[in-house]
């Protein structure tokens, strides 16, 4: 393994609920604490799509930092968003909602924008990763029993690339780990930045 490897990092706290980001965050043998934070997720219409993932993540950052004041540790906050067509896509509200958006993902290429944020001390940045992730056809029966999976239901686009929906990718461009939620390689990266890591 790279000698650039993460070691001996202290602790950091995740501004998430996502346990996709959790495994993510092991992957790379960094420890945390993970927790929830509300931040409402309403993209202005003239917000691009990286500028909207962007915003969420730091405001998940500070809103960790803010709910841990007391706390020295690092907040890490995380968002993405998949895109096509200048269309923006998060979480299905419904299987009509679903349905309509991988019918809308099948055949085409899309991106995959996600976002992280790390909030220590004083300190608060940002960085992006942009994927594209190209899709087979997907015929109306496999997005139904993909529905009836339960998979798609809180995941952005509609859809989990980790998970059954890996039958649906031909090419991926860029990052997985960032298609997954959390996007590794710009992680660690901004936490040797701010100086969390060696």
């Amino acid at each position: 393994m790279s000698q650039n490897r993460i070691k001996n990092l202290p602790a950091v706290l995740l501004a998430s609920a996502s346990p996709r980001r959790g495994e993510l965050l092991r992957q790379i043998d960094v420890e945390f604490e993970q927790f929830a934070v509300d931040v409402p997720e309403e993209r202005d219409p003239i917000e691009m799509p990286g500028e909207y993932v962007q915003r969420l993540a730091l405001a998940k950052a500070k809103a960790g930092r803010a709910r841990y004041r007391d706390d020295a540790r690092p907040v890490i906050g995380a968002d993405t968003t998949v895109v096509y067509d200048d269309m923006v896509f998060g979480k299905p509200r419904d299987q009509i909602h679903a349905s309509a958006i991988l019918r809308r993902l099948s055949g085409v290429t899309h991106q995959v924008i996600s976002a992280v944020a790390v909030a220590v001390a004083d300190q608060t940045k940002v960085v992006l990763s942009s994927t594209d992730v190209t899709f087979r056809e997907i015929s109306d029966d496999e997005i139904v029993a993909y529905w009836e999976s339960g998979e798609p239901q809180d995941k952005a686009g509609g859809y989990a690339i980790q998970g059954l929906a890996a039958q649906f990718v031909s090419n991926i461009n860029g990052s997985y780990s960032g298609v997954m939620g959390l996007p590794l390689f710009e992680t660690a990266e901004l936490l040797r930045e701010l100086g969390v890591a060696e």
